[in-house]
């Protein structure tokens, strides 16, 4: 139509299979499993309960993931859940899912891991404000993410490989000192814990602990070679990743008796202490400071790809594409960092995790069941990467989200409850700004 500006052009593919695979790890390493293992023993009563928690909630992200590459390939654009919901059901949801991305699953969870980060500091550095720590780390973490798409990556994957040493080191120091006998003992007696209502409300726990499996499905029009970087690194990451939690908190309930443990937050303070002695606390709370580095970074480079790409396809949203000579989304990030730094101020994302646990599964069960769809209604789009297990796999991820989000409901209705309304404001919005969106390209299938 003559007049109409044209959206910017799509960005350059920079980003390797090891920054890829670096964002799905750090950014599923960050504040659930290190806060959660001890509310999962107050709720369900049992270490051996937790473990299977942990258990199905990587394998859940592992049959998420196998679908999400099949999807990410065949769709290879940026922005996740917003194009991919978009291109499989309509714009609205799309733009919804996008709206969600944007505060739910990265600037909330952004500031919780950066103000969690200021804590550690100050365990480490008495006299340090957190708030003023997890600003400051925000704001310098931003600016090689918002100027340059490739110094971007090779920051992530640094920080992210010195992560997994350091965690790694752990584990092994814990394993040698725990005691195994611990995971047969109970926290609480027969019958006073668990049941279905508390096991579904401890996997929405450990999904948002879990959250970040598919971070690379953000960057999937910006990465080399998606055909295999997206399979390699949503698969090898997701794994890798489950295979570290369970590890870790095998360590965790093995350092003390399941009483001690049960209800309490910060659960690796008291394995590091138990198993290594009161100095450890430092230490673990300079490895802690710096996985939630990591996971800040991570998020600071995934999450803006959601609004940039909104805004190539929103003209009110348009500034949010826009990208530096090295391929930074600048104005993306810079909109990511404030939100957070102000959720940071406020402190009201104090009571986030099943809000947005709940959300995030709500959307990414939808963009799931994406595959099952598209393969009915478009059988001949080209596929190069298959779920493997298709359809076992992505009807296993469907279904259980889908309990999980009816269990929530009924468990923490009021959290679940704003998971909905968001949704539905996010809706609304769209009502608002979609009269002027342009149609999205028609997304070409990845080259091997």
């Amino acid at each position: 139509m003559a007049g109409e500006r044209a959206p910017p052009p799509e960005p350059e593919r920079r980003i390797g299979a090891g920054a890829a695979t670096a964002v799905v790890v750090a950014g599923m390493i960050g504040t659930g499993v290190f806060t959660t293992t001890g509310l999962l023993v107050r709720d369900l009563g049992s270490p051996l309960a937790v473990l299977a928690a942990w258990a199905v909630g990587g394998l859940l992200a592992l049959c998420g993931a196998l679908g999400y590459a099949e999807l990410g390939v065949a769709l290879p654009r940026n922005g996740g859940e917003y194009q991919l919901l978009g291109r499989i059901y309509h714009p609205a949801l799309g733009f919804a899912a996008g709206a969600i991305s944007l505060v739910v699953g990265f600037s909330a969870p952004l500031a919780a891991s950066a103000l969690a980060f200021g804590h550690y500091l100050a365990a480490l550095v008495p006299g340090v404000a957190p708030p003023v720590a997890a600003g400051v780390l925000v704001a310098v973490l931003a600016v090689p993410h918002a100027l340059h798409a490739r110094l971007g990556g090779r920051l992530q994957a640094a920080v992210t490989a010195l992560e997994l040493a350091l965690i790694a080191v752990f584990v092994v120091a814990g394993a040698a000192h725990g005691e195994g006998g611990r995971l047969l003992e109970r926290a609480a007696p027969p019958g006073t814990a668990g049941g279905a209502g508390a096991f579904a409300v401890a996997l929405v726990y450990v999904s948002y602990a879990y959250s970040g499996w598919n971070g690379a499905i953000y960057l999937a029009g910006e990465v080399k070679a998606p055909s295999r970087t997206l399979p390699r690194a949503l698969f090898a990451g997701t794994a890798g990743v489950t295979i570290l939690y369970l590890a870790l908190n095998a360590v965790f309930l093995a350092s003390a008796p399941p009483g001690e443990l049960a209800g309490v937050v910060e659960v690796g303070h008291v394995a590091a202490a138990r198993l290594l002695g009161p100095g450890a606390g430092r230490a673990l709370s300079a490895l802690v400071a710096l996985a939630l580095a990591a996971s800040v970074s991570a998020m600071l480079m995934a999450g803006p790809r959601v609004s940039a790409a909104m805004g190539r396809d929103y003209p009110a949203l348009a500034p949010l594409a826009r990208r530096t000579r090295q391929g930074g989304p600048a104005t993306a990030v810079g909109v990511q960092a404030a939100i957070a730094v102000a959720m940071i101020a406020t402190s009201s994302f104090g009571t986030l995790l099943v809000y947005a646990g709940f959300t995030l599964s709500l959307v990414a069960g939808l963009a799931v069941l994406g595959v099952l769809v598209l393969r009915r209604r478009e059988p001949d789009l080209p596929r190069p990467v298959r779920t493997w297990g298709y359809p076992a796999t992505p009807l296993f991820f469907v279904l259980l989200s889908a309990w999980m989000i009816v269990r929530a409901l009924a468990e923490r209705p009021g959290a679940a409850l704003a998971g909905l309304a968001t949704l539905a404001a996010a809706l609304a919005l769209h009502a608002v700004l979609g009269r002027g969106a342009r149609r999205a390209p028609p997304a070409t299938t990845a080259r091997p």
